[in-house]
């Protein structure tokens, strides 16, 4: 049994959750193509391509490479990467062992990709905004933007879009709008360029089940593997879907509250705004976590009686993603006991 704080993942949750995802995209004629950033691990990785995932999403060249040496064939890094000459020593290297995709976002960032990796067979999908405004071009743009990359050397896959404005209350529906207006546009302008469009590719967690399925072609979420704090207060994922928890101990009684052994440098420090708190806990919903500092986790009971000192809680972090590469290993229950699966690409972010 590992020391606290660690992270805990219930085998039984993850497989439901993985399996759920799967029939829902197979049930819509779509390709499931998770993004593997949200747990960074082989092993999670090969039950949702046995579960029926054509491959993996990725957020960067590292992680890529990860997945690639532990046999995953078909990747994706859904980021409008700049290919230097490093980058693209990697990626060619990468396009031995599997097929590749990046993300691209611009008539420069195109013609560089084709320029520097096209003629390793890495492809290129276009990055849209449809809502986020995070990265990601106009979606009248994408045509020339797929001209400049055939031009250059490039194999353009299709069209992508992040509608990470579903993380806000009610978001869910507006961002699946956003995501197949914008995706439709930008389907057009490639086609209008006599571009063949493959693939149109979106999806979030939270937007997941507002999807217009009939305007993409491929869903790419993460967080429901595991789902998280956030997930559990946009009303997305039930508590009892939830299958990563952070195993904390009970320190302290100061001030009439729980402190827990479990602060930042576990939980991380994420807090969106419509967050209650820095994270929960799984067997008390009305509990909130008021404080969290490095190494610290304070926490508001309500009503409930404090938990006896010593003793263990399972807190859901608010961001799972950003937990998970601050770990070494997530332990897991297994048949003959609890075993650690290594979070093989942390803190690969380059």
């Amino acid at each position: 049994m590992p020391n606290t704080p660690y992270l805990h993942v219930d085998l039984e949750r993850l497989d439901r959750n993985i399996l759920r995802a799967a029939e829902w995209a197979s049930t819509n004629d779509l390709t499931l193509r998770p993004h593997a950033k949200t747990h960074k691990s082989p092993r999670i990785a090969r039950r949702q391509i046995s579960a029926g995932a054509v491959g993996l999403t990725v957020a960067t060249i590292g992680e890529a490479e990860v997945f690639a040496e532990s046999g995953v064939t078909d990747l994706f890094v859904a980021y409008p990467l700049h290919v230097d000459d490093q980058a693209a020593g990697r990626l060619g290297a990468l396009a031995y062992k599997a097929r590749v995709a990046i993300g691209v976002d611009s008539v420069e960032g195109a013609t560089q990709a084709g320029r520097m990796v096209g003629r390793y067979g890495v492809e290129v999908v276009i990055e849209v905004d449809s809502g986020h405004h995070r990265s990601g071009c106009r979606p009248t743009e994408a045509g020339p933007i797929a001209t400049a990359a055939t031009n250059s050397g490039s194999t353009v896959r299709g069209v992508f879009t992040f509608p990470g404005h579903s993380y806000a209350r009610d978001g869910g529906v507006t961002a699946a709008v956003d995501e197949a207006r914008a995706l439709s546009i930008a389907r057009a302008a490639v086609e209008d360029t006599g571009i063949e469009v493959a693939v149109v590719s979106g999806g979030s967690t939270p937007s997941l089940g507002h999807t217009r399925t009939e305007t993409i072609t491929e869903a790419r979420p993460g967080v429901y593997v595991f789902g998280d704090a956030q997930q559990w207060e946009l009303g997305v994922m039930d508590s009892r879907d939830i299958a990563l928890t952070c195993r904390a101990t009970v320190v302290s009684h100061a001030g009439g509250r729980a402190v827990l052994d479990s602060g930042g440098k576990v939980l991380a420090a994420d807090r969106a705004a419509f967050n209650t708190g820095g994270g929960r806990l799984l067997d008390h919903p009305d509990a909130r976590i008021t404080l969290v500092s490095e190494h610290h986790a304070v926490v508001d009971m309500g009503e409930a009686p404090l938990p006896p000192l010593g003793s263990q809680v399972a807190v859901v972090p608010n961001h799972c993603c950003a937990a998970v590469n601050l770990a070494e290993y997530l332990w897991v229950d297994e048949k003959g006991g609890m075993r650690p699966w290594a979070v093989a690409a942390r803190g690969r972010n380059s």
